[in-house]
């Protein structure tokens, strides 16, 4: 699994929203300029993040971004799943997939089946809070 810079802008935006919550919408050029990323890279991560309930929008004067649930409600995986559309550290493991012809014989395929679950396992008990102070060190980890 490679996680594409749409997946690592996503969580950067919604972290840049979490920290800015106070205000009452934050507008994009605001986010574009913390974050250096283009106006129409974001513009199009927030019409993901926005059509899919992650964020409230409103356009015009006043208008901007904010989140709708606190930060520790965000959960990295989920993120990472709208923008990215799979997490599976294999093609045959990803949802929709076809079923592979040789999974009555793969002999790793119970390997790739935990890697995806401890991948799956790890971001969904790191939240926007934790990533926002900083606290993912060892999280989930039982290796």
């Amino acid at each position: 699994m490679v996680v594409s810079t749409k997946g690592r802008y996503a969580l950067r935006v919604m972290i840049d929203l979490a920290e800015h919550s106070n205000a009452e919408r934050t507008p994009l050029k605001e986010i574009v300029e913390r974050q250096e990323i283009s106006q129409k890279y974001i513009e199009a991560i927030m019409t993901l993040l926005s059509k899919n309930g992650f964020v409230d929008a409103a356009h015009g004067k006043g208008g901007g971004y904010k989140l709708n649930r606190k930060p520790e409600e965000y959960k990295v995986g989920e993120i990472l799943r709208l923008t990215e559309g799979s997490l599976a550290p294999v093609a045959c493991l990803q949802e929709g997939a076809a079923a592979c012809p040789r999974r009555t014989v793969c002999s790793t395929l119970s390997m790739w089946k935990k890697l995806d679950r401890l991948i799956e396992g790890y971001l969904d008990g790191v939240t926007l809070a934790d990533l926002m102070k900083d606290d993912v060190s060892d999280r989930g980890m039982y290796i």
